[in-house]
C-alpha cells in the first residue's frame, strides 16, 4: 500500500503516524537520511531537506576518500537537497507509527538532479527509452543468507565461526523453511503491507540461503522495491535476533548469492519483445537489445559486481555465470531467455550479485540494450548445453578488470556522461586501494611459517 500525502496528513493528525523516514539511495544502494517528526514533515519538510554531499562520495565504511570531482575536503563538503518523491510514500509496518519516502538528490544551487545519484542515473536511461517510445519492465530476485546470531553478536565475535540458520541445502525445501518462518513470514507480510508486490520466498541452494521474489514492475519502481526490500530484510531479521547478509560470497565453500535481473521493453502497454511469428517468439527489437547486452557486458560488469568480493561468485558449476553467452532457459548461461514463445518473453541477466545497486545495474543494462537497438546489432545463435564449456568471452574476472572496461567504455560515457562514469570508476579504485592495504587471514595462515 502506497500512501497519498493527504492520507499521511490525516494519519499524522490522528496520531497514527509520528515518524517519517526521508531516505536517499547512496552509491552502495543503501538507504540514508533522516527521521522526521511527522508533524514537521507534513508542515514543511515534505518540500525538501538537506544532507551532506559526502553521502554520494563514500565507501561501505562511510569514509571520505579523496579523488572525487563532485566533492572533497578542498571544496568543503557542502549540501545536497533531498527532494521527497511523494509517489513513494509508504508505511513501514515493522516499525511502529512510521512511514517512509524516497528522495531524489538535487544540486543545492540549481535544484537539478545530481547526475551520479543512483535514481538520477536510472531515470536518465528511462527518459532515453521514453523518447524512443518504449517503457522498461524489470524484476529482480533477492538472494541472501540468514544466520543464527545477530549482527551485533557476529561483529563482536570478529565475524568468525559464522553459523547459518540451517544446516543443509534448503533449495525449495518446505520442511527447513518452515523452521525459518518466524523471520520469513514477517518479511513477506510486512513488505507486502508496505506496497512491495512480494510474490513468494523460497529456500535457495545452500545452508541458510533464502530467495525473495517480487513481481515485475516499471524499472524505477523495481529498483525502489528492491532497495526497500533489502533494507527491510535486514531490519526484520535484526528484530528477530538474526543477521541477514547480502554479501555475494560469505565463505569460499558456500554457494554465492545473486540478484538476477529480468527485463523487457513494452510499447503502448504491450510487450515489444514478443513476435508470434518468430521461432522463439523474439522480436527484432529484442534481438537487437540482447545483442547490445552481450556486446557491452564487460563495460557494465562493474555496476553488477561492484566490490572485490563480488567476483568470488563467478565459478564454474556454481549456477553463477562465467561467460558472456545467452541460451534458452539455461541456468549455466550469463543471459537466459525466459518465457520463449509467449508474451512473457524476457531476458534474465544472471551476472549481478546480491550486492548490486539496482538503480545502477538496471541503468547500465538498459544503456547497453539501447546501444544494441541504435546500432542494429545482430544476435548470435543461442548456446546449447553447458555454457561453462563455451568459447565466448569471459565476464571480467576481477574488479580491477571491470574497472578498466568501465573507464574505457565509450558507450557508457555517451549514455551516462563522463562525470558519472568517472565517479563510479573512482568508487572501484577506492575499493581496490582499501583491499590492497589489508593483510588477510589467508595470507598469514598460508605464509607465516612456510614462506
Amino acid at each position: 500500500m502506497v500512501l497519498s500525502f493527504e492520507e499521511l496528513k490525516a494519519r499524522t493528525a490522528a496520531g497514527e503516524v509520528d515518524t517519517v523516514l526521508a531516505c536517499l539511495v547512496d552509491m552502495q544502494g543503501r538507504l540514508m537520511g533522516k527521521r522526521f517528526h511527522a508533524a514537521h514533515f507534513v508542515n514543511s519538510a515534505w518540500e525538501e531537506t538537506h544532507c551532506c554531499n559526502y553521502l554520494l562520495a563514500t565507501d561501505l565504511e562511510m569514509a571520505t576518500p579523496d579523488g572525487y570531482a563532485s566533492t572533497s575536503w578542498q571544496s568543503g563538503y557542502g549540501d545536497y537537497v533531498m527532494k521527497p518523491d511523494l509517489g513513494t510514500l509508504r508505511p513501514v509496518p515493522w516499525l511502529e507509527g512510521t512511514v517512509m519516502v524516497l528522495c531524489d538528490v538535487l544540486d543545492h544551487h540549481t535544484h537539478e538532479d545530481v547526475p551520479h545519484s543512483p535514481r538520477a542515473v536510472l531515470k536518465k536511461q528511462l527518459k532515453r527509452l521514453e523518447a524512443m517510445g518504449y517503457d522498461a519492465m524489470m524484476a529482480t530476485e533477492l538472494e541472501f543468507f540468514l544466520f543464527e546470531k545477530s549482527f551485533d553478536q557476529i561483529r563482536k565475535e570478529k565475524f568468525r565461526d559464522l553459523q547459518p540458520i540451517s544446516g543443509y541445502n534448503e533449495d525449495y525445501a518446505i520442511l527447513q523453511t518452515t523452521k525459518e518462518e518466524h523471520v520469513m513470514r514477517p518479511i513477506r507480510n510486512h513488505l507486502f503491507a508496505a506496497g512491495i508486490p512480494v510474490e513468494n520466498s523460497k529456500g535457495e541452494a545452500e545452508t541458510g540461503q533464502e530467495e525473495l521474489n517480487i513481481k515485475y514492475a516499471a524499472a524505477l519502481d523495481t529498483a525502489d522495491h528492491h532497495t526497500i526490500a533489502k533494507h527491510g530484510v535486514k531490519e526484520i531479521a535484526f528484530q528477530h535476533g538474526h543477521a541477514a547478509t547480502f554479501l555475494p560470497k560469505w565463505h569460499h565453500d558456500k554457494v554465492g548469492s545473486s540478484s538476477h535481473v529480468h527485463q523487457s521493453l513494452w510499447q503502448g502497454g504491450k510487450p515489444a519483445f514478443y513476435d508470434a511469428d518468430d521461432k522463439l517468439g523474439m522480436s527484432a527489437l529484442m534481438k537487437n537489445y540482447m545483442a547490445g547486452l552481450l556486446k557491452y557486458a564487460p563495460d557494465y560488469t562493474c555496476f553488477m559486481a561492484p566490490y572485490i568480493n563480488s567476483y568470488k561468485r563467478f565459478q564454474k558449476g556454481s549456477f553463477a555465470p562465467t561467460r558472456i553467452i545467452w541460451s534458452v532457459d539455461n541456468r549455466t548461461a550469463g543471459y537466459r531467455l525466459c518465457g520463449d514463445g509467449t508474451k512473457a518473453i524476457r531476458v534474465e541477466c544472471r551476472i549481478p550479485g546480491s550486492d548490486m545497486n539496482p538503480y545502477l545495474a538496471c541503468a547500465a543494462m538498459l544503456a547497453a540494450g539501447i546501444a544494441g537497438i541504435e546500432e542494429g546489432l545482430d544476435l548470435q545463435a543461442p548456446a546449447r548445453g553447458d555454457a561453462y564449456e563455451g568459447d565466448t568471452g569471459m565476464i571480467p574476472h576481477t574488479l580491477r578488470d571491470a574497472m578498466g572496461t568501465l573507464k574505457g567504455s565509450a558507450m557508457l560515457r555517451a549514455a551516462m556522461g563522463d562525470d558519472v562514469v568517472d565517479h563510479y570508476v573512482r568508487a572501484a579504485e577506492v575499493e581496490i586501494e582499501d583491499f590492497d592495504r589489508v593483510v588477510t587471514d589467508y595470507e598469514v595462515a598460508r605464509g607465516f611459517e612456510r614462506a
